[in-house]
């Protein structure tokens, strides 16, 4: 099998243009000295805008073949599966295009509290990135990844920008950590089961009816609202008065 095929095979499709690579870099605005993880490096496009920007760069790479071509520009590269390589311990951020296929399980991964991520410019396919950016309907997962950090969609990229070309467009979605977070990372797992709860019995099941009357006239949602009708704010808020009783 061809490093084509077999990257096609995975879900790779990588940027044809190092100068859009370069514009999705300033766009990211990384600064000198920071330090970034690139995910899925492949030829190397965004690794070198990045380290051009000034930043310390880490490239992760798990075809062997392409990895070994990546050692030869750049220091740092990491030969492996991007869903259990150690992430750093210091802050960092990540500028990559990830593999269409793990995006979501990639995302799992980086977004929790207890990582060191200060943001991410990820290129994914398009319908992921607005399901998990809309403000409404929301996911179950999309709740979760909003309470310590905000998502939104940067630019749409077409399909003709990649090689191979997906079947579909992507997007650049980035999400960065809130300076606060709408709920401790302390609470993270019970938070999570909260959230399990809510979205599978609805939110009648976690407040008295008296209770969630009130909550949805200081929040702004009906009480009748389905799960997907909060946003993470108005979940967070749900979840405070839930465990104060």
């Amino acid at each position: 099998m061809s490093v084509r095929e077999r990257q096609l095979a995975r879900g790779r499709h990588f940027l044809r243009n190092s100068a859009l690579a370069a514009e999705l870099v300033r766009s990211a605005q990384v600064e000198p000295g920071d330090l970034v993880v690139d995910i899925g490096a492949g030829g190397g496009a965004l690794t070198s805008a990045l380290v051009r920007a000034g930043a310390d760069v880490v490239a992760i790479e798990l075809d062997p073949l392409l990895a070994a071509r990546l050692r030869e520009r750049f220091p740092r590269v990491i030969e492996g599966n991007a869903l259990d390589v150690p992430l750093p311990c210091r802050p960092f951020r990540v500028v990559a295009n990830l593999p269409f296929a793990i995006g979501t399980s990639l995302l799992r991964r980086l977004l929790r509290p207890e990582t060191a991520l200060r943001s991410a410019d990820v290129i994914v396919d398009w319908r992921l990135a607005m399901k998990r950016a809309a403000v409404w309907p929301t996911t179950r997962l999309g709740v979760e990844w909003g309470t310590w950090f905000e998502l939104t969609v940067v630019r749409r990229l077409s399909r003709c920008c990649f090689s191979p070309p997906p079947s579909v467009d992507a997007a650049v979605l980035r999400a960065a950590r809130r300076p606060e977070p709408l709920v401790a990372p302390r609470e993270a797992a019970a938070y999570r089961r909260f959230l399990d709860r809510g979205f599978h019995d609805g939110i009648g099941s976690l407040v008295a009816p008296r209770t969630l009357k009130r909550l949805a006239g200081e929040l702004g949602f009906d009480r009748r609202a389905a799960p997907r009708d909060l946003d993470p704010r108005q979940w967070a808020a749900v979840y405070r008065r839930f465990t104060r009783g």
